[in-house]
């Protein structure tokens, strides 16, 4: 082997290590790009893993939620962390899909982590329940939920949104407001969007009220133009879309543009300041389902001052969930005194008015939320306003 491969190998092999080098110091990257690629905030002594979309069209709401997760966990350690030991979190990229979900939440056990916190989409949520549970690891799920994960709660899982049954309660609350009596839903197909729109079409049929149709589109669809007719033709008091903001708004845009006048909602899916970016002057007027959000919580105010301070932006829908949900394992931990997987479920389970910025957390005996958190907002002039 010659003195010229060997220098040239030399100089390869250290130019490699410092691309790797350089990778490993980017903690706050946000768009890996396999189902198992991370990203690590901090070196802590006990573990988080953080499964969120950090790719794919819902990578806004993932990127927001990581963001207000590390917040968090910074000023825990910064408090002197949990019994004298930090915080660090793992970040596994979902991407919304079962698959890389379920790829992500295997690389994140391997990972050694003590806890989960995040979920944003359902369909990524429930096939990993089990994973997690085989280990004894506590998963807070912050925002999605489906009611197949209650169904599906193998013991382990605490959901800190509200629930698809409070969403529902909401939405009929909301119908009737409205005076609607001929409401149309639009879905997607997948374990969120489905579940919201039959448990919504059950409650308000029950209500003695009509769903003229119940539509299924497709994910990324771009022409919605036989559906605005058809929704048109059934005279529908009221569009309620109950699947995510990208899609969301394009149809929100291509209704008005097609005509029609009625009411338009949409789910917690949806509420995103991008679907007001995103849906231009259609969207005015348009109704959203929501968690509680930064900017109408007396709490979250020294929150959101200090997330536009380091972000540059204004916390998102779920911001404050994700922020609830570090802190709540952190007093889980400290109720605990241990690391231990059971320890931790019990304490949780045990969890009693615990007070977060988005409302107090107590489980049902499911280990959803007790109680609804969901708020109505309005578009007008450009902007979410609280009804």
């Amino acid at each position: 082997m010659s003195k010229k491969f060997l220098s040239m190998l030399a100089v390869t092999l250290l130019s490699f290590s410092v691309i790797v080098t350089g990778c490993g110091t980017q903690s706050s990257a946000s768009t890996p790009s396999t189902p198992n690629s991370q990203s690590t905030a901090g070196s802590g002594d006990i573990k988080i893993g953080v499964p969120l979309p950090m790719t794919g069209s819902e990578a806004t709401y993932g990127k927001d939620m990581e963001n207000a997760v590390k917040m968090a966990v910074d000023e825990v350690n910064a408090k002197g962390g949990i019994n004298g030991k930090t915080l660090g979190t793992i970040t596994g990229d979902d991407a919304c899909d079962p698959q890389q979900a379920t790829a992500a939440a295997n690389k994140l056990v391997s990972e050694g982590v003590v806890a989960i916190v995040g979920g944003y989409c359902s369909g990524a949520v429930v096939p990993t329940l089990t994973i997690y549970n085989e280990k004894n690891i506590p998963f807070i799920v912050e925002a999605a939920n489906s009611s197949k994960i209650a169904e599906q709660n193998p013991g382990n899982t605490f959901e800190i949104n509200g629930t698809a049954v409070h969403q529902t309660q909401k939405a009929v609350e909301l119908f009737k407001k409205l005076g609607a009596a001929k409401v149309a839903i639009v879905e997607q197909g997948d374990a969120y969007s489905s579940d919201l729109a039959k448990q919504t079409e059950t409650a308000w049929k029950a209500a003695g009220n009509t769903v003229v149709s119940h539509d299924v589109t497709t994910k990324g669809e771009q022409d919605f133009s036989s559906l605005v007719t058809s929704l048109k033709s059934k005279n529908a008091d009221l569009v309620f879309w109950t699947a995510y903001y990208a899609d969301g708004a394009l149809l929100i845009k291509q209704l008005r543009q097609g005509g029609y006048k009625g009411s338009i909602v949409v789910g917690d899916g949806s509420s995103d300041p991008k679907l007001i970016q995103m849906s231009g002057a259609a969207g005015e007027g348009t109704y959203v389902l929501s968690p509680p959000v930064a900017d109408y919580l007396p709490a979250a105010k020294q929150f959101a001052d200090a997330y536009k301070a380091k972000y540059n932006q204004s916390p998102g829908a779920y911001a404050p969930l994700a922020y609830d949900g570090i802190n709540l394992l952190a007093d889980a931990l400290k109720r605990a005194g241990s690391t231990d997987g059971k320890a931790i479920i019990k304490a949780l389970t045990d969890t009693k008015d615990f007070a977060g910025l988005a409302g107090k957390v107590t489980f049902a005996p499911d280990k959803t939320l007790k109680e609804s958190n969901f708020i109505v907002l309005q578009i007008k002039d450009g902007k979410f306003v609280l009804q």
